[in-house]
């Protein structure tokens, strides 16, 4: 692999990964474009390993207090009235549609779903339905999310194993129909993400090695780092616009790139 590609890859992955425009419809659309060949499971491993590591230390702060809050829980020291430890036990039971989905889906996703239309209408579709859950942004915050409303977004979590659709976008989309604030519907999808990628990129981690495959380690390492430094000024950036601002810039770049995909294929 050229340093080039591993730059441009680790990009892709590091700045579409968490903004509401699906990172694996990028990385599918940009190979076939350039013509490369397969960047290998190595580096994919290393992208989202990156990309989960910069979301971790994003929210270390988030994830320590949800931690001890689930130890206050357990430990019979804390009641049910604890917010950080019901925030954990929310977010855990979040990720369990998607994993079953993964696991159910898993040769459909990586088969026939790959094909640039149903990218293309995904990124329309979705983009459309993000908008009208843009308009009405709801008054609550990431600490007053409901039972209800984690296992909406957590079972609207599993339509992103569907290229196209991204998933910070239909987890933002459930959490802002479900009446959270913009920033509290990314935010609480940036914690859903932390365990999302610890299930994926353990999973691919045992793909790898049971693969035995040879390891481009420079190419690895390289894109290890843009993928991570640029996943953390994403993640930085994006909640800083969308404290004051729409989703709309995201909803015409989705609907711009599903409509150039259909006229071009």
């Amino acid at each position: 692999m050229e340093p080039i590609q591993a730059i441009i890859l680790a990009l892709i992955q590091g700045v579409t990964e968490f903004l509401p425009i699906s990172s694996s419809a990028h990385l599918i659309l940009l190979p076939r474009l350039a013509d490369w060949p397969d960047q290998g499971l190595a580096f994919d491993v290393a992208l989202n390993t990156a990309t989960w590591l910069a979301v971790v230390i994003y929210f270390r702060r988030d994830i320590g207090a949800m931690a001890r809050g689930l130890l206050r829980l357990f430990s019979g020291k804390g009641g049910w009235g604890d917010r950080e430890g019901r925030l954990a036990l929310m977010v855990l039971a979040a990720t369990v549609p998607v994993a079953v989905a993964g696991l159910a889906a898993h040769d459909v996703v990586a088969g026939s779903l790959r094909s640039v239309k149903v990218i293309a209408w995904s990124s329309i579709v979705w983009g459309a339905v993000l908008l009208a859950a843009d308009r009405r942004p709801g008054g609550r915050e990431v600490r007053e999310v409901s039972w209800t409303t984690a296992l909406f977004v957590g079972a609207a979590q599993a339509l992103a194993l569907v290229p196209g659709t991204s998933r910070s976008g239909i987890t933002i989309t459930a959490g802002l129909f479900s009446g959270l604030t913009r920033p509290a519907a990314a935010r609480f999808s940036f914690l859903l993400a932390v365990v999302v990628g610890a299930l994926a990129g353990g999973k691919e981690g045992a793909d790898m090695i049971q693969a035995g495959m040879d390891t481009p380690w420079s190419a690895v390492g390289l894109g290890f780092g843009v993928a991570f430094a640029s996943a953390y000024v994403t993640i930085h950036y994006f909640l800083r616009f969308i404290s004051h601002a729409s989703m709309t810039p995201f909803v015409l770049y989705r609907v711009a790139l599903g409509a150039l995909l259909l006229i071009a294929y």
